[in-house]
């Protein structure tokens, strides 16, 4: 059990936008909040751990929080500065650890002897990443005097406002400790007792999976609304290779190593995100020795999965590439209508676009989950996105999703946690594909998951990809009188292509407002977001012409393909995509992540360099040091061929 008062003892760390403010802290100097100007907002994941970072998964961790972290222009945190500096509280401003739910982030941070992280708002996944591993957060900036002061903290307020499940894991130090007296029977998640009550499409999946009696398997309440605390059983868990290891690790630590894990038949593993990483690893991380610590993640991850009889979806044997990325292999193999699928990655609601709740949790909540077959979860809010009138020719999913970024209620955090489910006429031009883009940049939004209820596409999509005869159930939708906290209304008719400008998904612009010309370097085709079939059909009509007229990109512009999947990858084939890609020039890839993770070709190698991407987010340093513009399939072809950003 945490200490009630909380003691914090040790310096506070203010992450503020000016680097040299920055450097001073980190030399030993304390700076009342008022001198430290303007603290970061909407700090990523990426930003505190770095991909590269993420190859360790123990406590060296702690020698790199904040290593990504971009003030100005600078990068003024260097190895081990944080750790050295004696912080125990790091404070920042909006949308504290937005982007990958890299459990990784508050690791660093907490091994880096940090015991308190204050924000104006936090990310859902990284809070409840937090609040897992004993980390404490609040939103309370007077804090920051007190603990100065040397004052003792009631632990009650870092619980108010707290569902009781969440509060009681903050109480007993993280998920792993609340857990292993769960099983043991001394605690017991309070249940709602909600009567029947009108519904959104997600709280009824959530009623539906509610956890009623762990020690029966009882499942489902009649209702439950936004705030609730629950425990709900998961139809799917899955991990990937950057997260499988520290599972193990964490789990093994908490529960020792004779574990026993419920209903393996259910859980997945993936070797998708460093298939291609020994491709374009840079020099200097190669000479910290992270080539080595990263292959060590792979046969961690294939010894555990043997252990314990989970199916892993691995590299080709040929080596050319994996079977696919793990949101690309759910949505076409694994998940359907009315399930509760989670997985490691903030990619995960990409499954949402088949009527299921899909979202990531992080590493402590998977290892909990294997063990006992479900996640926690507080009942979030819904956002509905009305998409009203019929899509432009031309205009996709992408454009939908780059468009509402740019929405000032997102952009300052509004949708934060919430469910965002789409619904409309614009739907009917979108098929599951597209669907799986609005619902996969869910994270990129900030919220919970994102869902479109089941149709007659969803039905459509099941038989041909997987030759199965789906029925749908009446209750797959949310009630007309349902609550939604908020509607945003798009305008499909009105709406053109988007762009997304360099570090950060949120910088939206149309296409046709783009001032100037904007030569690019590298145009990159693929990640889960981008990977799919109808991405690359989308592509494939703008390459076709120049492909019959034996026009090439030009000299000086790097394309890639890259599939989501083998699956894709053979369709693609036998539909004379591939043939067409490579006929303009493109350099297609095996099926895997790669360039999106900053782990494979197409990753720029200068700051200089400019990149079109049809990937997910583009924070600093994502995809290498070069500048990142987001665009939708048909954009980045087009602009591949044209050597500078252009409208298909």
């Amino acid at each position: 059990m945490v200490s009630d008062p909380v003691h914090i003892q040790g310096r506070i760390l203010l992450l503020t936008e000016d680097p040299e403010l920055l450097r001073r802290q980190l030399a030993g100097e304390d700076l009342p909040l008022e001198v430290a100007g303007s603290l970061r907002d909407q700090i990523s994941t990426d930003e505190i751990t770095p991909a590269f970072i993420c190859y360790h998964y123990d406590e060296k961790l702690g020698d790199f929080p904040y290593l990504g972290l971009k003030c100005g222009e600078a990068f003024p945190v260097k190895e081990g500065a944080v750790r050295a500096g004696g912080f125990a509280v790091s404070v920042a401003g909006k949308r504290r650890g937005k982007g990958s739910s890299r459990e990784a982030s508050p690791y660093a941070e907490l091994c880096a002897g940090i015991r308190l992280v204050i924000a104006e708002s936090f990310e859902r996944i990284y809070r409840q990443n937090a609040q897992n591993l004993g980390l404490l957060t609040s939103t309370d900036f007077g804090l920051i005097e007190r603990i100065r002061r040397g004052e003792a903290i009631p632990l009650a307020e870092f619980t108010d406002g707290l569902d009781a499940v969440t509060a009681e894991i903050v109480r007993r130090g993280g998920l792993f400790a609340y857990n292993a007296a769960r099983l043991r029977g001394e605690v017991a998640p309070p249940l709602p007792k909600r009567p029947p009550r009108p519904m959104t499409f997600a709280e009824k999946l959530l009623a539906r999976h509610a956890v009623a009696d762990a020690a029966t398997g009882q499942v489902g309440l009649p209702a439950v609304q936004p705030g609730d605390g629950l425990f709900v059983k998961a139809d799917w868990r899955f991990s990937h290779e950057y997260v499988t290891p520290m599972a193990a690790r964490f789990l093994e630590q908490a529960l020792g190593r004779d574990i026993v894990l419920r209903d393996p038949e259910h859980i997945l593993a993936f070797r998708d995100h460093l298939t291609f990483l020994h491709h374009s690893m840079r020099p200097e991380h190669r000479a910290m020795g992270l080539l080595s610590v990263a292959e060590r993640l792979k046969p961690a991850q294939e010894a555990f999965c043997a252990k314990h009889g989970i199916r892993l979806h691995g590299e080709l044997a040929d080596g050319s590439g994996s079977e696919g990325i793990c949101h690309a292999i759910m949505a076409e193999r694994y998940a359907c209508p009315g399930q509760v699928v989670v997985g490691t990655d903030s990619h995960t609601p990409h499954a949402g676009a088949l009527g299921c709740l899909a979202f990531g949790v992080g590493t402590t909540d998977i290892a909990s989950a294997w063990v006992t077959g479900d996640v926690r979860v507080t009942v979030p809010p819904t956002l509905r996105v009305r998409l009203n009138g019929r899509l432009r020719a031309g205009v996709s999913a992408k454009d939908i999703v780059l468009h509402l970024l740019a929405q000032p209620i997102i952009r300052e955090g509004g949708a934060i946690g919430h469910v965002i489910e789409y619904m409309g006429d614009g739907l009917r031009d979108l098929d599951t594909d597209e669907r799986a883009t609005l619902t996969n940049m869910a994270a990129e939004i900030g919220g919970f998951t994102g869902l479109v209820a089941p149709d007659e596409e969803t039905v459509h999509f099941i038989k041909v990809r997987r030759g199965v005869d789906l029925a749908l159930e009446p209750w797959m939708r949310g009630d007309e009188d349902a609550d939604y906290a908020h509607t945003l209304d798009v305008d499909c008719e009105a709406l053109g292509p988007m762009l997304a400008r360099p570090g950060d998904p949120g910088h939206g612009v149309a296409l046709a407002d783009l001032d100037g010309l904007v030569p690019i370097h590298i145009a990159y085709l693929g990640s889960c977001t981008g990977g799919k079939r109808e991405d690359l059909r989308r592509a494939f009509e703008v390459i076709q012409p120049a492909a019959a007229e034996g026009r090439r990109v030009p000299e000086g512009v790097q394309f890639f393909v890259q599939c989501g999947s083998e699956d894709v990858r053979r369709f693609a084939s036998e539909h004379g995509w591939i043939a067409a890609f490579e006929a303009v020039g493109a350099v297609v890839l095996g099926s895997s992540c790669g360039a999106c993770i900053n782990a494979g070709p197409g990753v720029s190698t200068r700051p200089d360099q400019v990149t079109i991407s049809a990937i997910n987010r583009n924070f600093p340093g994502r995809s290498g040091p070069g500048q990142m513009w987001l665009a939708s399939p048909a954009t980045v072809a087009a602009s591949a061929l044209a050597g500078r950003i252009v409208g298909a």
